[in-house]
């Protein structure tokens, strides 16, 4: 092997241990599923923050700082939003049943033959301007309420759980030690019958 073969080979090997290694690609944000009651439903999204689920939702106000919106970690409700992240996800609140009593009533009906009378009489008056659209804050503030209500309720049952929980354990621990002393009673009630045996064996001879 020539001199000048030897070299080129060398700083080939050299070149090829300084090629960088290649950047390890980021890791995504951890996503969260968080909820907000819109009309008669609950809006999930899969999102990696409370501005992000803002967005999504299209809402200007933070509804967290209000108690309307939370984060959700139940399993059964976040396999949904977490497959399609980003996307909204509607789920009706309560029965059809439900949703039509809390329907205000229907306003009253025109009399036909009466508008049909005003309308065809040459001094009809103009058409009445139309009424303004009515003010949704009471439905808001009812909706606000009721998922207030139910972030409390959750909480409620969660505390009551937690309790639950550790009467559990204090009731698994009461059996282990009570198991435990039962154990150690029986063992001296086997070593006093044995003695009292061999006393009565040696008695009877």
């Amino acid at each position: 092997m020539s001199r000048r073969v030897a070299l080129a080979r060398g700083t080939d090997v050299a070149d090829q241990g300084q090629v960088p290694k290649p950047a390890k690609p980021a890791k995504p944000p951890k996503l969260k599923v968080y909820r907000t009651p819109i009309g008669f439903h609950d809006a999930y999204v899969a999102a990696p923050s409370q501005k992000a689920a803002l967005a999504a939702w299209g809402s200007d106000a933070n509804l967290f700082a209000r108690g309307v919106a939370e984060e959700v970690t139940d399993p059964a409700l976040t396999a949904e939003p977490l497959a399609q992240a980003g996307k909204v996800i509607k789920r009706l609140r309560g029965s059809v049943a439900e949703q039509f009593a809390a329907l205000p009533p229907d306003a009253p009906k025109a009399d036909r033959s009466r508008s049909q009378s005003i309308a065809g009489s040459p001094r009809s008056p103009a058409r009445k301007a139309r009424a303004p659209k009515p003010d949704r804050a009471p439905l808001t503030d009812a909706e606000q309420a009721l998922a207030a209500a139910q972030g409390r309720q959750r909480d409620e049952n969660k505390a009551l759980a937690e309790r639950e929980a550790e009467l559990a354990r204090e009731r698994r621990a009461l059996a282990d030690r009570q198991e435990a002393e039962s154990a150690e009673l029986e063992a001296a009630v086997e070593q006093a019958r044995a003695a009292y045996d061999r006393a009565m064996d040696a008695w009877r001879r």
